[in-house]
This record gives C-alpha cells, structure tokens and sequence, in this order.
C-alpha cells in the first residue's frame, strides 16, 4: 500500500495511543471538495520516520478525521460529503477502529446531518463535540440558521448519547465548529464558530457552562470569525488555537445590518476569503468570555486546522498545515487553489 501525496495536505488530527503517535490527514488536488480525495494514517514512535497504517478513499470528499484514544482500541472518526467544489453536502460520518494491529473496514456512524468536531477522554469520560445542520449553512433564506451543537458520550465508541441526560443540544443557531475545556473549578469554556450568523450577528460565540450546569450555556457573541478552533488548558488558564483574519480589525461580521441575513453571510464570507490569514494561539477569559490574540504560528495563505500532543514541562507538539509560511502572503482564496503541506511546530509555556 503506497501513498498519493496531492497538491493540498489539510484536515489533519494527532494522538498518542500505546506508545505510538497517530496523525491523519486530508489530501486532494485543492482545498475544496473533490472526488480524489485521499484519507491518510500515519503513524510514528519518534515523530520523525513514519508508517502507513491505513488509508480510506470513498470516490467524494472526506473531512474532519478525529481520533479517540479509548481502553486498548483507538477509533479515527471522519466526515463525508460531495464532490462539489462550491457547496458543503454533509453525507454521513465513518468510523474506523485500529484493534490488536488491525483497521476495520469504515462504517456508517451517527446520523447523516452530524458532523463529529473535537473528541477527547476526560478524566476517564469519553466526549465528542459535533453539530447538525451545516448543510444549510449557506443556503438561508428568509429563516435564521438552526445549527444544532452537541455534545455526547460513549461506552464504546460506537453508539453515542447525550453527555448530560436529556440534554444532548448544547447550542442551536449559526454556531458549527465547538471546542471545549474545562477551567479548575470545573466550568466548561467554549469557542464555536458562528460563520452563518443568528440574531446576536456574524463570527463567534465565546461560551460558559457553570460546574454545576455545565450543559447550559451562556454565550457573548466575538466579531471574529475562529475557524477550526481547538481549545485547551495550560496553566489553568484557557488556550485557543484558530484562525486569524489579517485586516486592520480581523472582524468577520462587518455590520451590514441593511441587507438580509443571507446577503450579509454571502458578503462577509467574500471578503473574508480575498484576506491573508495566519493561524494564531489566542487567550480565552473564562470569565469575561474574551478572546486575546497572543501570537502568529509560521503560517499563511490557507492554514489553520490544528492538533497538539502534549510534551510536558510546558510543551506542546503542533500539527498543522499552511500554505508555504515563507512564502508570499497569499489572500485565503488565492491559498485554497495553492499547494498546502503539513508542519510540525513547538509550543512553549514559560509557566
């Protein structure tokens, strides 16, 4: 079994799972739905030589692979949609489980409108964190956007349920991508993506589940737009890793509040992909609900879809891919229709 390296290497994941490390990774002739996608797993004991262990090619696109880690079986979720470049068609989601050295074969999960976002362990508690509803993201008319946000659980990776009883939806509006973690005093702190817009405007949605109501959540609305966020804590403090729109303000939601809801998510999606964008490390206040900018990883053009492995002593290994970060400084669109690889990064803690 050889691999096909294509022009755009993207949506990627990375874990740890009994001594070895497992990356998977999109690759296709451009950053937009096509029919040759590829679907590659890697994997590694040292992070620089690497092995194939499998690869999934379904004829259409595949997207958002997630790894959960879980007792002696590690499972690689993904998305699966439509061939065609200008539309998003959410057309189920696939699992593959790696037990006693062997891939399984994928199999339908979940129901077709879900998309699995971010899945993790927490203190012993398997969770993933997805959305339903994407497929109209960008075709509303006249109706405000229900986008559903869930979070579930598993016994055994295969059937999911709500994580809270009774209370699977966490968010219903223009929110989509969500990731999550938990502050000391055991509240949940939440980045979604908010690119089709609801009645609180355009870009993101920073949010709050207090520790003794984690599922019921409270929300401000950022005017940024955090694509692919992935949120974590270090210092007990909260960490964002998303994409960073390169304008004077970075606002997605430029306040055309005299055209309709559709026109407005059409006219701030164009002039969001004619930017340069770079992929950002970010501090979320867990408490006044804001988003500080910290730094710029190398990177530019298309990028900003990230993984990390934990490395100890306040470090962090992340996974990401860019456009060449050397290169010129490419507008989204432009970067979508260029090659994009894969990088390997340190991040650093000082405390």
């Amino acid at each position: 079994m050889g691999m096909e390296i294509q022009e755009a290497n993207n949506n990627l994941d990375v874990i740890e799972h009994q001594g070895r490390v497992y990356l998977a990774f999109r690759t296709a002739p451009e950053h937009f739905a096509s029919e040759q996608t590829q679907l590659y797993v890697l994997s590694s004991t040292d992070q620089q030589s690497w092995t194939l262990e499998t690869s999934f090619f379904l004829g259409t696109d595949l997207r958002e692979p997630r790894f959960l880690s879980l007792d002696d079986a590690l499972f690689l979720y993904f998305a699966v949609l439509g061939d065609d470049p200008l539309s998003f068609e959410p057309q189920g989601s696939r699992v593959s489980v790696l037990q006693d050295g062997t891939w399984s074969e994928p199999v339908a999960i979940f129901d077709e409108a879900f998309i699995p976002w971010r899945a993790r362990v927490v203190d012993g508690v398997p969770m993933l964190m997805g959305y339903s509803g994407g497929g109209e993201m960008y075709q509303q008319e006249g109706v405000l956007p229900a986008i559903e946000v869930k979070w579930l659980t598993t016994a055994g990776g295969f059937d999911w349920s709500a994580l809270h009883a009774n209370k699977e939806t966490v968010h219903i509006g223009g929110g989509s991508e969500t990731d999550w973690a938990f502050t000391p005093e055991g509240a949940v702190v939440a980045v979604m993506r908010n690119e089709a817009g609801d009645s609180g405007g355009w870009g993101s949605k920073i949010c709050r589940g207090e520790p003794d109501a984690v599922a019921h959540w409270s929300c401000v609305h950022d005017p940024k737009k955090y694509d692919s966020p992935l949120v974590f804590s270090h210092g007990e403090r909260v960490w964002l890793i998303a994409r960073r729109n390169v304008t004077e303000t970075g606002h997605f939601d430029l306040q055309m509040r005299d055209l309709e809801h559709s026109q407005q998510t059409m006219a701030y999606s164009l002039n969001y992909w004619q930017q340069p964008k770079r992929c950002s490390l970010w501090e979320v206040d867990p408490q006044a609900l804001v988003v500080e900018w910290v730094l710029d990883f190398p990177s530019r053009g298309d990028t900003c879809f990230a993984s990390l492995l934990p490395a100890g002593n306040g470090r962090y290994t992340v996974y990401n891919y860019s456009s060449d970060p050397a290169g010129d400084d490419l507008s989204w669109l432009d970067g979508q229709l260029q090659p994009t690889q894969i990088y390997k990064q340190d991040l650093i803690f000082p405390f």
